[in-house]
């Protein structure tokens, strides 16, 4: 595949690596310095783009993506209130978008896991659930979309909770611990407490490999498809 790469960071550098490594073409690297100055031509040039910037950039790339007519992974986060526009816009474009809050494969299996565990709960409210996540210093959006996606997994198959909240003890709320560390990649943490015993799920990334590679997946699953779609649909449709 030809990829077009926009976000040059940690993420889009290992991205490009394994893209690489893979036997991938890199056609087009984009960050905030150049994205004013290259030709959309070139962006048209590729079979897909991988986008991984800032939540502020997020949608503003995405149109630009869809108006090239190429198809586009977005890993970025913190945009999601903007869903059902991108969406209803992809669709009425016939563009090709796949988002997700995680490309890594094994936490979309724990975020299964995670909703089969919040069904079961809804018979044993001695339980009471919560969440921790711990990323890098420079991760922008708090808590991580990852450790949203988590919540509303629970939300949407318990009904004893109603909503996510960053404060302790608030009622019908799942609590979100949420640190920011140096160099952590990313730890996500859900756990259900009783007098008696915690079970919990647990998922610690050592690199940003799993996302990358899940991101690559992704990329050349969405080639010549139209529509908008998940990393569950990716791996499990």
């Amino acid at each position: 595949m030809k990829i077009a790469l926009i976000g040059t960071g940690k993420m889009g550098q290992t991205i490009e690596q394994l893209a690489i490594a893979k036997g991938h073409t890199i056609l087009l690297k984009i960050n905030h310095e150049n994205i004013g100055k290259f030709d959309l031509n070139e962006l048209k040039d590729a079979d897909v783009v991988i986008e991984f910037t800032r939540p502020d950039a997020a949608v503003s790339n995405l149109e630009l993506c869809l108006n090239a007519g190429v198809p586009v992974v977005c890993g970025t986060t913190g945009w999601y209130d903007e869903i059902n526009k991108i969406t209803d816009l992809f669709t009425s474009k016939n563009g090709a978008l796949v988002y997700a809050s995680n490309f890594s494969v094994s936490v979309n299996m724990m975020f299964e896991l995670n909703r089969i565990l919040a069904k079961w709960m809804q018979s044993h409210n001695d339980y009471r659930v919560s969440l921790s996540e711990i990323h890098h210093l420079h991760k922008l959006d708090t808590p991580s979309g990852t450790a949203v996606t988590l919540a509303n997994g629970i939300i949407e198959n318990n009904r004893e909770y109603l909503k996510w909240t960053l404060e302790e003890n608030q009622a019908n709320s799942i609590y979100i611990d949420a640190k920011r560390e140096p160099e952590v990649v990313g730890t996500h943490d859900v756990k259900w407490e009783s007098e008696i015993d915690i079970i919990q799920l647990h998922h610690q990334a050592k690199s940003r490999a799993g996302f990358a590679l899940g991101a690559l997946h992704a990329a050349e699953w969405i080639v010549g498809k139209k529509g908008v779609y998940t990393m569950k649909d990716v791996l499990f449709s």
